[in-house]
């Protein structure tokens, strides 16, 4: 395990039913080029060394004899492989018969786990050959050349490396208290499960809902594997689920009804599994009932050092939904904005809002939001007053795109050009106007949120804030200017999503609208506080000096959802960014230099900039990040960056 992955498999051989010797040739050829890919784990389906469908065969000592030399076999075939394999077996324990997962590794047996729950039901009769784990009393057996100890109790298996494991077999993920329940409970970073599912109509919709769900309700990663190909069809047919979740979300899945074997692999994150837990309260509560059970652990053999390379997708644009669930999601978020909205409007019984609109993405969201919630609450969108206020820095385009938005909306509109009381009120502090410094931007941010406030104060209404999630990430905000608002609508959203959401709604709107929205999507993200160039153009923009906003949004996704380290989001940023990414032409390339480059001015503004984010305005969160200091964030102001600006600066000397 390096930087938190493991890589793990689920491995669906084709079986010969009661063929013991073949079936482990079949086994052994896949587990050692799984071996030779980086597999650290790998699992087998339920009774993978005799066929799950031997049904009445069970009962012969022919087989399980066999079953047994299969076993040993094995043994001796990983002795010099760096891998953990998990198979499926009958294992006689007394005068029991039990369906278990032997975990090998290196020539040994670290423990066999039988299966709790039998079904036996429908198709199912297993409680005709097999008895549960909850028949059986602590013993220790002789099985495979190995003395093993049996136990009704947890087991987990830790490797070497400290990742955590634990093992239930197919009907025991269908129970109302799955065995996976106490297992992760108890600290089990990943649960394999050894499975002989039989395909029917809407079944397996209901599995993958059903693996999903217990992987986010356990925050742990869920190996499944099932029988394929060549288990008897006498009145089932099985299908070969080869599945892979990690925190409820699918990371791998195989091909059904196959006639080949098949290696499902990925690497699973356990400390984006363990810093789950520990932020859920929830899970750590839940840990409690675990106080006093005897779980039993079996630490694995050291693993091989081996080198690292980062194999499972990284979403460049992890906040962005898929292309597949983007409308839903857009209505989803946009809906959340509009509630949120609409509930501060009929708190307060306004009857007008006051909206400064620029003619880029923020405000043009902001605005959409608060025609909707107009809509909604079927207000006369003349109470939305959105205000364009010109200055120094105002180009054509941006101006002309704001005149027409709110037209085409048909909201009221003011125009209110701040130069000449910038103007003045630079006489009054003295600062010489040719002069662009910080003064000279943040006076013109603080006179347009004056003029908006007092403007609320007229017309009865209040001021709606346009600011977003990635500006207040890195400070990028006048303090008590464009700050301040008093309901923030866009304060959870991120920049890239911003984008996203506009271009949806410019799906939904006439022609003319459309236009504006595609445009102001197109036009240069900036503040407009320094006069345009020669040409008009805009002369300040924002990525230009800050970093773009698809890397900084990508930092602040992983340094606030998982906690990484500096460290691992440059290497998961070399796999989203680098030019070996795989990503479509909309997504940046960008080198190891200008990504740490980047992601020191992000821990360095982060941290800096708190102060601004300790006394932000209400708005509503729309997803599994956010910056209120009321709810998800809660950080001093004077804490100091050193560490994360220490581990950037390694990340220079190495690169």
């Amino acid at each position: 395990m390096k930087y938190g992955f493991i890589k793990v498999a689920s491995a669906v051989p084709s079986v010969k039913v009661a063929d013991c010797v073949q079936n482990t040739k079949e086994m052994e050829v896949i587990i050692a080029q799984a071996e030779g890919r980086g597999v650290e784990i790998i699992v087998f389906p339920e009774l993978s060394v005799t066929g799950y469908t031997c049904q009445d065969l069970f009962r012969e000592q022919l087989l399980l004899d066999a079953a047994e030399n299969s076993v040993m076999a094995l043994l001796d075939f990983t002795r010099q492989l760096d891998i953990i394999c998990i198979v499926g077996a009958p294992v006689v324990a007394g005068g029991l018969l039990l369906n278990c997962g032997i975990v090998l590794q290196k020539g040994k047996i670290l423990g066999i786990v039988p299966k709790t729950y039998l079904p036996n039901y429908n198709e199912f009769y297993e409680k005709r050959w097999f008895a549960s784990l909850q028949d059986l009393r602590e013993m220790t057996i002789r099985y495979a050349g190995h003395m093993v100890t049996l136990t009704p109790a947890p087991q987990l298996f830790r490797t070497a490396d400290g990742a955590v494991f634990g093992v239930e077999i197919c009907e025991d993920v269908w129970a109302p208290t799955p065995p996976s329940n106490h297992l992760a409970l108890a600290g089990a970073d990943i649960v394999f499960n050894l499975s002989a599912s039989d395909e029917l109509l809407g079944k397996h919709e209901y599995l993958t809902g059903l693996l999903a769900q217990q992987s986010a309700r356990t925050m742990s990663a869920y190996v499944y594997c099932s029988a394929g190909f060549g288990e008897s069809t006498q009145d089932v047919v099985y299908g070969g689920n080869a599945l892979i979740y990690e925190n409820g979300r699918c990371l791998a899945e195989g091909k059904r009804f196959s006639l080949e074997a098949q290696v499902v692999e990925a690497q699973v994150d356990v400390e984006s599994l363990r810093a789950d837990r520990r932020n859920n309260t929830t899970f750590v509560n839940a840990q409690r009932r675990m106080i006093g059970e005897d779980i039993r652990f079996v630490e694995a053999e050291p693993a091989q050092l081996r080198d690292f390379v980062l194999e499972r997708h990284v979403e460049p644009q992890p906040f962005t939904p898929s292309d597949e669930t983007m409308r839903q999601s857009c209505e989803e978020i946009l809906n959340i904005q509009v509630m949120g909205l609409a509930k501060r409007i009929v708190h307060t019984h306004a009857q007008n809002v006051v909206v400064g609109i620029s003619g880029g993405l923020d405000s043009t969201l902001a605005l959409l939001v608060c025609v909707k919630t107009f809509d909604k609450l079927k207000l006369d969108r003349k109470g939305i007053v959105g205000v364009t206020m010109p200055g120094f820095g105002t180009t054509d385009r941006t101006y002309n795109n704001a005149i027409n938005l709110m037209n085409d909306l048909g909201v009221t509109v003011r125009e209110i050009s701040i130069a000449k009381s910038v103007t003045q009120h630079f006489e009054d502090i003295g600062h010489d106007a040719a002069v662009h410094d910080v003064t000279y931007e943040n006076s013109q941010a603080r006179e347009r949120t004056q003029i908006l406030m007092d403007l609320s104060n007229q017309v009865g209404g209040m001021v709606i804030g346009t600011g977003d999630l990635s500006e207040l990430a890195l400070g990028w905000a006048t303090y008590n200017g464009d700050h301040m608002s008093m309901y923030g609508v866009n304060a959870s959203v991120p920049k890239t999503l911003i984008k996203d959401l506009v271009r949806y709604v410019a799906q939904t709107v006439d022609d003319a609208s459309a236009s504006v929205l595609r445009d102001i999507i197109d036009t240069p993200i900036s503040p407009e506080l320094i006069p345009a160039d020669e040409n008009g153009q805009i002369k300040q923009k924002t990525e230009d000096l800050v970093g773009p906003y698809e890397l900084h949004d990508f930092f602040l996704y992983h340094f606030l959802r998982h906690g990484f380290s500096p460290r691992k989001i440059f290497l998961l940023a070399q796999k989203a960014f680098g030019d070996n990414n795989g990503n479509d032409e909309s997504v940046g390339r960008y080198d190891d230099t200008t990504i740490i480059h980047w992601l020191g001015v992000f821990c360095r503004r982060f941290f800096n900039q708190q102060f601004k984010r300790s006394c932000l305005p209400d708005g509503p969160k729309v997803g599994s990040v956010s910056l209120s200091p009321r709810g998800d964030w809660r950080m001093p102001s004077d804490a100091v960056s050193a560490l994360w600006l220490q581990e950037v600066e390694c990340l220079k000397m190495q690169n």
